[in-house]
């Protein structure tokens, strides 16, 4: 999640539509200017005694934020308590319950964001061992109730966790106790964000079949392989799913506003503090009616703050992001850029990965989504066969698309050995969640205890 800033206090108000769509309007960019930024978040836990470090204590959240400075991070505060470190590489913040996450910098090439991906391992380890900690790449919490875990000094986050419990049952589980790899990806038209999110949409189920890495909940098999995906169909309607106008004719940067102004408000962000509006209209916003703040009207930075709280499947902001994927090991975060920019940044791959899919219905579309979080590559496909058939195919064009891009490291090589692992995954039918529960049927003898010798 976002990491807000103070605005100036003369920033424009809204008083146009045109100020509500130029946030994706501003994102547009030649395909020269194209970039990758991918963002990952890790589980924390005390190396003794395994459990979730709070804020406060010794060798805890504060503490391993803080300890980022020696790597020339510097601190980002919020209400006097240091919320996220800002550096060269991105931004390293802490998700609801201490989940700490890297928003990496866009980047030109997968090369360089592996580069980063590998700076920030062997920082955090250095942190690691520094505070007793150590880091988990997991979708979920294989053994922690939620009383179990802290809860981090972020204003929108005590405003989420009062609202969650009223829109659904498992937003407390999404906010406290799961993890994802997302990567933010560019448009250069109105036209090109539509293709693309419509492409990237019906396939975000294979991206979470091929990353499904949830299969535990306080010690036991859920019953899902991504229980995190799960999660989502029951934490709030108004901000989650598929989204069934994006394959509408004329979807475009109008419909994605109309979509965010129907989105019940989380907060609003005045003078350092977060003011609940939860539940609230961003309509009457506009009108000046906010019950929160009567008489005022939004701000640019308002409607920006707006924009990141739906939670769809991919979501568009001044760029889109991909939002399928469980979290996990350091090994599998390149591949998940990789696939996706394969897809999204060649035309003729875009084009392939949307014949694949053009013809499926919304219905089926939701039917596979549905499928997906117990069933991963077994989950059956519109018109016969199982998502691994379809993988195959949408991994062929995603290696075509990288390699036409001929970015190459300085040994010569090009993107396309970032799919490796997943490559591994389709042939072999087995989801990261099938092997673990594999393990905890076997030399595990039932203990999920045992999943902590994988950490980082």
């Amino acid at each position: 999640m976002s990491t807000r800033k103070a605005s100036a206090a003369d920033e424009p108000r809204i008083e146009s539509r045109d100020q509500l769509v130029a946030p994706m309007i501003a994102g547009e960019k030649p395909k020269a200017d194209w970039r990758i930024g991918t963002e990952h978040e890790k589980l924390v836990f005390k190396t003794e005694t395994k459990h979730a470090p709070s804020y406060d204590e010794p060798g805890g959240i504060r503490d391993i934020l803080l300890s980022l400075k020696d790597f020339n991070w510097e601190p980002v505060e919020e209400a006097g308590k240091v919320i996220a470190m800002a550096g060269d590489d991105g931004t390293v913040s802490l998700e609801p319950a201490g989940q700490l996450e890297l928003s990496g910098a866009p980047l030109q090439t997968l090369h360089e964001t592996c580069n980063e991906t590998g700076r920030h391992l062997a920082q955090v380890k250095e942190v690691g061992a520094k505070c007793g900690v150590g880091f988990l790449g997991l979708g979920m919490w294989p053994d922690k109730t939620r009383e179990e875990l802290p809860m981090m000094p972020k204003g929108r986050y005590d405003i989420m966790k009062r609202h969650m419990p009223t829109v659904g049952s498992l937003g407390l589980d999404m906010m406290l106790r799961t993890c994802t790899i997302q990567v933010n990806l560019d448009y250069s038209s109105e036209a090109d964000m539509a293709a693309k999110f419509r492409t990237s949409l019906a396939l975000q189920p294979l991206a979470t079949a091929l990353f499904a890495n949830s299969p535990f909940t306080e010690g036991k098999p859920n019953g899902y392989l991504s229980y995190r995906s799960h999660i989502w169909s029951d934490t709030d309607p108004h901000r989650t799913g598929m989204l069934p106008f994006v394959f509408e004719d004329g979807f475009g940067y109008d419909r994605w506003a109309e979509y965010m102004l129907d989105v019940p408000m989380y907060f609003v962000f005045r003078d350092g503090k977060y003011i609940d509006a939860a539940g609230q209209s961003f309509r009457d916003f506009l009108k000046g009616e906010l019950p929160a703040l009567p008489g005022e009207l939004p701000t640019e930075s308002d409607w920006w703050d707006h924009l990141s709280t739906a939670f769809p499947e991919v979501r568009l902001k001044s760029f889109l992001e991909m939002r399928g994927a469980d979290g996990g090991p350091w090994s599998r975060i390149c591949a998940l850029p990789a696939f996706w920019v394969g897809l999204l940044y060649d035309q003729g791959a875009l084009d392939a990965a949307w014949a694949l899919v053009k013809d499926w219905s919304m219905e089926e579309r939701e039917a596979l989504r549905n499928a997906v979080p117990k069933q991963a590559l077994d989950a059956p496909i519109p018109g016969g066969g199982s998502l691994r058939d379809l993988a195959k195919d949408v991994m062929a064009i995603s290696r075509q698309g990288l390699a036409a891009r001929a970015q190459l490291n300085t040994g010569g090589d090009n993107e396309t050995g970032f799919l490796e692992t997943l490559d591994e995954i389709v042939e072999s039918g087995k989801v990261p969640a099938q092997r673990l529960l594999d393990m905890y049927h076997g030399e595990w003898n039932g203990d999920v205890s045992r999943v902590y010798k994988y950490a980082f």
